[in-house]
C-alpha cells in the first residue's frame, strides 16, 4: 500500500512536500510500520548548540573516513515504534552514533528499517529549556526502552559535562580520566573539553583534528623541520669556518 505523507514544511507559508511513503501489508494483513519517514525536530536553540553538533559530526566522520560500518548524525528523529508515530512523540537525540550501521545519508532513522538498531551513543546538549528533561525523561528513555550503552551530556555555555554507561541495565556514571575526559568504550574514544568545545580524543588521549587543523599541523611541523634543517646546516658552516675552512669549496 502506498500512501502520500507531507514533509515537514520550511518555514510557516512554506506548502507541504508531498512523497511516497510505502505502508507494508504481509499476505496475512499484517501491517508494518511506514517506510521513508522524515525527521521531524525543532529548531536548534543556539548558534552554540548548532556549531556543537557540526563540529563533533565533522570529527568523527574525518577520523574514521575510511570505515563504512558507523553511522552519526545530529537532531535527526530516531523512529522507534507506531505508538510514537500516533502520539507525535518523537526523540531526536542531539547527536547521535550507531556502530555496524551502514554509512549513508538518511531522513530519519526509523529501528524498524535498520534491523533493529538502536544507537550506541547519545549525547545531548544540555540548555535552560531542556536540561531537565535531558537529565530525567531522556535519560530514562535511553536507559529503559532504547538500551543505549552510553549517554553523554554537555552545556556548551556553562561547561557542565557528565557520561553514563549502562551496566546491568543500570546507568552508571562515568569515571573520568585523570585529564578530566570520559572514555567511551562503545567508540574506543574519549570525550572531553577543549577551547570550550566538546571534542574527541584518541584512546591515548590525543586531541582528534578537524581536516583543516591538521593541515595547520602539517605546515607547522614542515616549517620546524626546515628550521632545524637551518639551524643545523649554519651551525656546521661556523664551525668549518672556525677551522679555516670555507663551507662554500665543500662539494
Amino acid at each position: 500500500m502506498v500512501r502520500l505523507d507531507a514533509t515537514p514544511p520550511q518555514s510557516e507559508t512554506s506548502e507541504p512536500v508531498y512523497v511516497e511513503t510505502t505502508e507494508l501489508v504481509s499476505p496475512e494483513g499484517v501491517k508494518f510500520p511506514p517506510t521513508n519517514l522524515y525527521s521531524d525536530e525543532p529548531p536548534l536553540e543556539t548558534d552554540f548548540h548548532r556549531e556543537q553538533i557540526d563540529l563533533l559530526i565533522r570529527l568523527l566522520k574525518y577520523w574514521w573516513s575510511d570505515r563504512n560500518d558507523f553511522y552519526i548524525s545530529g537532531n535527526l528523529t530516531v523512529y522507534y515504534n507506531e505508538q510514537q508515530l500516533r502520539k507525535k512523540d518523537f526523540r531526536g537525540p542531539d547527536i547521535f552514533v550507531v556502530m555496524g550501521a551502514e554509512k549513508r545519508d538518511r531522513r530519519s532513522w526509523a529501528i524498524w528499517e535498520e534491523g533493529g538498531k538502536y544507537p550506541n551513543v547519545v549525547i545531548e546538549l544540555l540548555s535552560s529549556s531542556t536540561a531537565t528533561v535531558d537529565r530525567g525523561k531522556k535519560k530514562d528513555l535511553y536507559q529503559d526502552v532504547w538500551r543505549v550503552p552510553e549517554y553523554y551530556w554537555f552545556h556548551p555555555e556553562t561547561m557542565e559535562f557528565a557520561g553514563f554507561r549502562l551496566i546491568g541495565g543500570i546507568y552508571v556514571a562515568i569515571e573520568p580520566t585523570e585529564s578530566g575526559r570520559l572514555p567511551s568504550e562503545q567508540l574506543e574514544l574519549e570525550l572531553g573539553i577543549h577551547d570550550r568545545k566538546l571534542r574527541w580524543f584518541t584512546a591515548e588521549g590525543e586531541l582528534i583534528p578537524l581536516p583543516e587543523e591538521a593541515e595547520r599541523q602539517a605546515a607547522d611541523q614542515a616549517r620546524q623541520q626546515a628550521d632545524q634543517e637551518r639551524q643545523a646546516r649554519e651551525r656546521l658552516e661556523n664551525y668549518l669556518r672556525s677551522q679555516g675552512v670555507d663551507p662554500d669549496q665543500i662539494a
